[in-house]
């Protein structure tokens, strides 16, 4: 069914400054058996020349594929289907990765058992900065194995556990969860995929850094409130219904997030008034309801400093 171990995939918009890193890390791979696949957003530089003269001197599969700007949720589902590695690896375009980290991610893989390992859908790992400083928290691995068998939403509300991490998904799973709403326009968070994956299945999560992070401007935290709003709140919907399980662990987070849903809701309703957006569950409308005061404040106060802004433009 599948040509390699990994499939690297490498999600890209006007990055060939930056791709080199992504290049240089898997020539320099210990572990061969994997291709990279390269998913184009739209870019208006020179990405497409920059992987045609790789594709031309790697000793490893290049695959460029490019598609009309859509972002990372199409560019996603498009890798997954094109993918033909057994375990896919999203490496993003302006990071890299030590040169064993593909060796040690199939390591922490086998070592699970051949009787529990279909219960698993993925390996996750810690990333650092240049300076080799841990990015975020360490996982509350077991003393003997510095590892632990959870998943994503325990992991963040009762365990807590914050920072930038990295690991692979099999590709198998990620094709029975692709991402949902591809239709709606702008960027949803990522968490609206790991959220439904982590109902069914657990993750093996190991305090080894294999990622090297690179902190460049976030133009995610620099948008506008209202730009991406309605796939904000579609995120903070799936963290409200799933993560209602650990309310007692993380009560003030949920909180948080049951507001962001109300202000990204009326943001997003400022732009589409069709858009029906609700939780579901008695927990979460619960929040939600006792936020609502709280969220519509924010989003009157994102509202005036918009305009404020606007009139200094003018």
């Amino acid at each position: 069914m599948f040509r390699h171990t990994f499939t690297v995939f490498t999600p890209t918009y006007n990055r060939a400054e930056t791709l080199h890193r992504v290049y240089d890390s898997l020539c320099a791979q210990t572990f061969r058996d994997f291709e990279w696949l390269v998913v184009d957003d739209g870019s208006t530089d020179n990405t497409r020349e920059r992987v045609e003269d790789w594709q031309a001197q790697a000793a490893f599969p290049i695959r460029y594929l490019y598609q009309q700007n859509a972002h990372k949720k199409v560019a996603h589902n498009l890798g997954i289907n094109a993918a033909q590695g057994e375990l896919f690896l999203t490496l993003d375009s302006d990071d890299a990765c030590k040169p064993q980290a593909l060796e040690r991610l199939l390591f922490h893989w086998r070592a699970i058992p051949d009787s529990q390992r279909n219960g698993f859908s993925a390996v996750t790992v810690l990333c650092e900065k240049e300076s080799g400083e841990i990015v975020g928290s360490l996982f509350p691995a077991k003393p003997d194995g510095g590892w632990i068998d959870s998943d994503s939403v325990e992991m963040s509300y009762r365990y807590k556990v914050r920072g930038e991490k990295w690991g692979f998904q099999r590709t198998d799973v990620l094709r029975q969860f692709p991402f949902e709403h591809a239709d709606v326009t702008g960027l949803i968070p990522e968490n609206v995929v790991w959220e439904r994956i982590s109902e069914r299945y657990k993750t093996r999560f190991v305090n080894e850094a294999l990622r090297i992070y690179h902190d460049g401007e976030d133009q995610v935290t620099r948008a506008r409130p209202d730009q991406h709003a309605l796939g904000h709140a579609i995120a903070c919907k799936s963290m409200l219904e799933h993560g209602a399980r650990y309310f007692l662990y993380a009560p003030l987070r949920l909180l948080d997030v049951a507001m962001s849903f109300v202000r990204f809701k009326h943001h997003a309703q400022q732009r589409q008034p069709d858009v029906t957006l609700s939780a579901e569950g008695l927990l979460p409308r619960l929040l939600v309801l006792g936020m609502t005061p709280f969220g519509y404040a924010r989003f009157c106060l994102d509202r005036r400093r918009l305009v404020g802004k606007g009139n200094q433009a003018g």
